[in-house]
């Protein structure tokens, strides 16, 4: 076992086969060794700066039916709506005068939005706040899609791919979604030029940790940019109901895997780490994590942007969230920037 964690810590490639091993073998102490070397990566590479992106989920219409996902197309008991342009601008008015220099427009795949909606939306916020960045997580687009809001000024992508093995995907998805397509959708992004984000869930239903060792696999073969993994919550209006939550501290786990064999990814402590661990994001932090994406959405839509059951700072303002994350992470050692946040080999 040590001298798997060793050949990780020393930057070596560990194979697939030594990966399942360390993840059925951990323990408390496997954990602790591997979250000090990622937080020692971490601030090598960053300081103690942990970087914020103001997330606006500005529609929780969907066209997937994702078993999973509690937005999903076939979920009639969801509250939908759609933010209007103006209310979008108001968000981003309010983060920025909060310090935040990265919004995320998240959403469902909703095709109320036609690509020029979204051009237009992306070059109003970059018009208005030159020095932010705009993040787009919007689902599977065409190249042609992807290029024209690249074009439009965005320079981010988040497409969390979820899992990477072929089966496994098909039991988390109905017949009309693929993993090729998403894994295509990936690598477009990135010949575009974005900033490119991938991730998976942990803990997801049937999921082994050979599918875990799979998505590092994946992971390292596409070099993101930026990575989002969170346990997998389940919601009480999919045919998941049922099924355990994901692990936080496997999370934890694999956020420390992740910072150590990649030093200058983007690393975001999730909202679902929080959720299932009060103390989650600062833990994430201590893991190798240097993003936090706290949430610019009006409160009265919050709620319906139920992805998962429980999810956390539904009811808080905006105002009382960025406060107090900012004496959260400083009470380990850590300050909040208002920077953008790039990523950056060196």
């Amino acid at each position: 076992m040590l001298n798997i964690v060793n050949k990780l810590i020393e930057n070596k490639s560990i194979e697939k086969d030594e990966m399942i091993y360390l993840l059925k073998n951990r323990d408390i102490s496997i954990d602790k060794i591997l979250a000090d070397k990622a937080s020692e990566i971490r601030n090598n590479n960053f300081g103690n700066k942990i970087y914020i992106r103001g997330l606006i989920e500005f529609t929780n219409y969907c066209k997937n039916g994702c078993y999973y996902c509690g937005i999903n197309k076939s979920n009639k008991n969801a509250q939908r709506y759609r933010l209007t342009k103006q209310e979008i601008l108001e968000c981003c008015k309010q983060g920025y005068s909060f310090g935040f220099r990265s919004f995320v427009l998240q959403g469902g795949e909703d095709n109320f939005y036609s690509d020029r909606d979204i051009e237009d939306l992306v070059y109003s916020i970059k018009e208005k706040y030159d020095d932010c960045a705009v993040t787009l997580s919007i689902g599977e687009k065409s190249y042609e899609s992807y290029l024209a809001y690249f074009n439009a000024g965005a320079d981010r992508y988040l497409l969390r791919h979820e899992t990477a093995d072929p089966n496994h995907y098909k039991m988390l998805h109905p017949k009309d979604m693929s993993l090729e397509n998403r894994k295509k959708c990936l690598y477009n992004l990135k010949e575009i030029g974005y900033q490119t984000g991938c991730g998976f869930m942990v803990g997801s239903p049937y999921q082994s940790f050979e599918n875990i060792a799979e998505d590092i696999e994946f992971i390292k073969e596409l070099k993101p940019h930026m990575i989002g993994i969170g346990p997998f919550i389940s919601h009480k209006d999919t045919i998941f109901s049922e099924f355990k939550n994901g692990s936080a501290e496997l999370t934890l786990f694999l956020l420390s895997i992740l910072r150590i064999m990649m030093p200058r990814v983007l690393l975001p402590a999730t909202t679902a780490l929080a959720t299932l661990d009060p103390m989650g994001r600062e833990k994430g932090i201590l893991a190798g994590a240097n993003v936090l994406m706290p949430n610019l959405s009006p409160v009265s839509v919050r709620k319906k942007y139920s992805l998962y059951d429980n999810k956390i700072c539904t009811s808080d303002e905006a105002a009382e969230c960025n406060m107090c994350l900012r004496n959260r992470v400083k009470s380990i050692g850590c300050e909040i920037v208002e920077q953008r946040g790039d990523y950056s080999e060196e």
